[in-house]
């Protein structure tokens, strides 16, 4: 075996040993609760996307560019999320798998669904996100993770205006 072969085989399993005053526990802990949160992210992604591609009805347009704008809100997390997870000396998501094994947002498959149970669903979807986001918060707070915990409360006010809008998009329905 090459000496190359052997350091990649190395590095595979080696520690990162990224400079972090975060206790190992605090890292495995926070990476975790992340790693979870960013699964549920790029479910919530791809959902709102899927919604945006089939959504139909006299309020198209303004149904279509509202969940194009959620969804690119939603994407743009995801990084900071996985790059928040390397930045305290975790690894994250490897896979579309993985992101399977780990989402607490329930996929929708269904062949057609009427708008308004789309943004409803969503709505839904981001108030449950929300209380993740919270959950996540508290772990972080748990350890000090000043930096995290400053993050999530910017997602959770993000998350807490899609389920705003959402709701007023349904409204309607309910009263």
């Amino acid at each position: 075996m090459t000496s190359i072969i052997k350091d990649a085989a190395a590095s595979r399993v080696a520690p990162l040993h990224t400079p972090t005053d975060l206790k190992s526990n605090a890292v495995q802990d926070i990476a975790g609760a992340l790693n979870v949160l960013l699964a549920d992210m790029f479910a919530l992604y791809v959902k709102t996307k899927n919604f945006h591609w089939h959504i139909s009805g006299p309020h198209f347009r303004d149904y279509h560019l509202l969940l194009d704008e959620h969804g690119d809100q939603i994407f743009a997390t995801t990084d900071a999320i996985a790059e928040r997870v390397r930045k305290i000396g975790g690894t994250t998501l490897r896979s579309i798998g993985q992101i399977g094994r780990l989402q607490r947002v329930l996929d929708n498959d269904a062949d057609f669904v009427t708008p308004l149970d789309m943004l409803a669903e969503l709505r839904d979807d981001n108030r449950q996100l929300v209380a993740s986001l919270r959950e996540t918060h508290g772990v972080c707070d748990e350890h000090g993770d000043v930096a995290s915990a400053s993050l999530l409360e910017n997602w959770i006010d993000e998350a807490e205006r899609r389920t705003w809008f959402l709701f007023e998009a349904t409204r309607l329905r309910q009263e």
